[in-house]
């Protein structure tokens, strides 16, 4: 492997470093995440697909791989960048390095990189394409970027997706029948409602109504998932279609579509929302939440129907964190509630969702 890796953003920004993981040319969106731990969880978030991930945290990899603690079936970043990574790492749990982990899956990895001054750059200019190589010169790497799509142009839902429903089933007797539709799904959604009793059936982002509907689920869940929500329009129609047959929730990419079948515009963030401590209020009780987020897009909620409310909000930058139906059992949040942090500080969503379904009078008996 070289001894010398790149990271070339599409202003023309080098960043040097040490080659890790796959010794393999890459390209995606360059963004950050503040998060201080987690970072495996990070790796197979489906969110992360098509983008390359600098950890501002400075040190990676220093509790190892747990093979058990994986989001998704595989590593869903196009690139790693940190600032050192731990080659001995110290936990019970650990089957593998950061490096190993990377390498097995033909990711590409840098180390070294001054990641303070990096996502200063990104915070300053906003988020932009980079590519990670060891055996280009600038010149060549910015060559391949200029003719590589962008990544608000790429559907990534499609890529992420199950191919096929699967279920997700309780230890016990399930009380009762949810269904997630997968735009990018993370394990901890299925297990978190599975804990509550639920059996899971987890259908592709591409589901119609009339499929979800054949089921007779108790509700719905529209998960979260990368990209920009303006290709889901076939999801705002299913949504549309769904409105007072089974309750909604919707979580981050879930909660955008919805907003979209509601009449909200959606815009880009800046440098996006991505780490574990983000403030977010309860407009009617005031309390507020400390939430782990992972989104580059939010809900411009100008145009909103008078029939839905915006019920939470950033506290950072005034956003949209979530959405309430004032008639139907429809919610939705813009953070991941799955994402432990505190670590259960957000699961009370879940709860709610279920609460819902015990109240709704439609209610059909597990199948």
């Amino acid at each position: 492997m070289s001894a010398k890796a790149l990271l070339v953003l599409e202003d023309g920004t080098v960043f040097e470093g040490k080659p890790f993981g796959a010794p393999a040319r890459s390209h995606g969106e360059v963004v950050f995440s503040t998060a201080m731990t987690g970072y495996q969880e990070m790796l197979t978030d489906p969110s992360f697909a098509g983008q390359v991930l600098v950890l501002t945290y400075p040190l990676a990899g220093n509790y190892g791989i747990n093979r058990e603690a994986v989001e998704s079936r595989r590593i869903q970043v196009r690139g790693l960048v940190v600032h050192e990574t731990c080659e001995l790492p110290s936990h019970w749990g650990s089957d593998m390095t950061l490096h190993e982990y990377l390498a097995s899956q033909d990711i590409p990895g840098i180390a070294g990189v001054d990641t303070r001054a990096l996502t200063r750059r990104l915070r300053t200019a906003g988020v932009m394409m980079g590519a990670v190589t060891n055996d280009e010169t600038v010149e060549q790497a910015l060559a391949r970027l200029s003719s590589a799509p962008r990544y608000g142009e790429t559907d990534f839902i499609r890529e992420v997706s199950t191919d096929e429903p699967y279920e997700w089933s309780p230890q016990t007797e399930p009380q009762r029948h949810v269904i997630v539709i997968d735009s990018g799904v993370k394990y901890n959604i299925l297990r978190l409602l599975s804990d509550r009793g639920c059996r899971v059936t987890t259908l592709p982002a591409i589901t119609s109504s009339e499929e979800m509907l054949s089921l007779k689920p108790d509700g719905i869940v529209f998960s979260p998932g990368p990209g920009d929500p303006t290709f889901l329009d076939y999801q705002v129609t299913t949504i549309k279609q769904l409105i007072g047959k089974a309750p909604i929730l919707g979580i981050c990419l879930g909660h955008q579509v919805l907003g979209r079948a509601f009449g909200a515009g959606t815009f880009k963030l800046k440098f996006g929302h991505r780490g574990a401590n983000h403030p977010v209020k309860d407009v009617a009780t005031g309390r507020v939440h400390i939430t782990s987020q992972n989104h580059g897009y939010a809900i411009d909620p100008d145009g909103l129907s008078s029939d839905i409310e915006v019920s939470q909000l950033h506290l950072n930058d005034g956003t949209c964190e979530g959405l309430r139906h004032r008639t139907e059992p429809v919610i939705s949040i813009q953070y991941h509630s799955e994402a432990s942090p505190g670590p259960l500080d957000n699961v009370y969503v879940f709860d709610r969702f279920l609460e819902m379904i015990e109240a709704n009078p439609s209610r059909r008996e597990v199948v």
